[in-house]
């Protein structure tokens, strides 16, 4: 069983995303897993084999408890009941407490049909009738208790934004364990085609976002999160909102 399981589109996409929150998790004794949709393989840079490899150096880096891919094709993440299905399978699985998932509309259409088919996922695996088997074994139904998106290219209104100050460097370099698809001097030396997030000036813009975030909550570093169905209810008030204030 896990505490949070993160689910993304493209391997790197969490590191990107939420890489500082997850770290947080996993100091705080939280046991954090993380599902990749798809092996990356339209990607401009690297290739699918060398994207698992750096996926792995990757989880090591945030001391992750679990990662899965479940190879959907790149490109076509597709809302149908087989892989809401195979993504259900995953969620009774590790039977996350909070789940983690893309952003509901971002540059890259993969991102959004991601969060579709894990809102849908994350629902029908909760009911009882719907029959799921993992290696040879019926599953229990379980639904997440909360869902929340985590920010990617376009920006939204957070619902939360976590303090990462502390765990910003883990999160880069979990970054950078994705040499290919980042800005990598030894990489690009060797033709790397210009993306949108191999961009050098890419790194500039994502540290400015975590820094603006983190400035609105009185930190240095914030990763925002958007919370999937409000309202939050809340139990105790004040251990909510913490011991300090902007």
């Amino acid at each position: 069983m896990l505490d949070v399981l993160a689910l993304a589109a493209h391997p790197d996409d969490v590191e990107l995303s939420c890489g500082g929150t997850i770290r947080l998790l996993v100091e705080q004794g939280r046991r954090v897993g993380i599902v990749d949709f798809t092996r990356g393989e339209l990607g401009s840079r690297g290739t699918p084999a060398i994207r698992e490899q750096e996926a792995a150096r990757a989880s090591e880096i945030l001391g992750i408890s679990a990662r899965e891919n479940l190879g959907l094709p790149d490109g076509n993440i597709e809302n149908t009941d087989a892989n809401r299905r195979l993504l259900i399978r995953s969620i009774r699985r590790y039977r996350p407490h909070v789940l983690l998932i893309n952003a509901p509309d971002d540059r890259h259409p993969d991102h959004a049909a991601a969060a579709r088919l894990s809102i849908e996922a994350a629902f029908y695996s909760g009911l009882r009738m719907l029959k799921t088997y993992d290696a040879g074994e019926p599953q229990a139904p379980h639904r997440p208790a909360h869902v929340l998106h985590y920010m990617q290219s376009v920006p939204f209104e957070p619902t939360l934004v976590v303090d990462v100050s502390s765990t910003w460097e883990t999160r880069v370099k979990a970054m950078e364990a994705f040499s290919t698809q980042f800005y990598n001097p030894e990489h690009d030396e060797d033709g790397g085609p210009t993306t949108f997030i191999s961009d050098p000036e890419f790194w500039n813009w994502i540290e400015a976002r975590a820094r603006t975030l983190g400035y609105r909550i009185g930190a240095t570093y914030g990763e925002g999160f958007l919370y999937h169905h409000g309202p939050l209810g809340v139990t105790d008030l004040l251990a909510t909102l913490g011991d300090r204030r902007v």
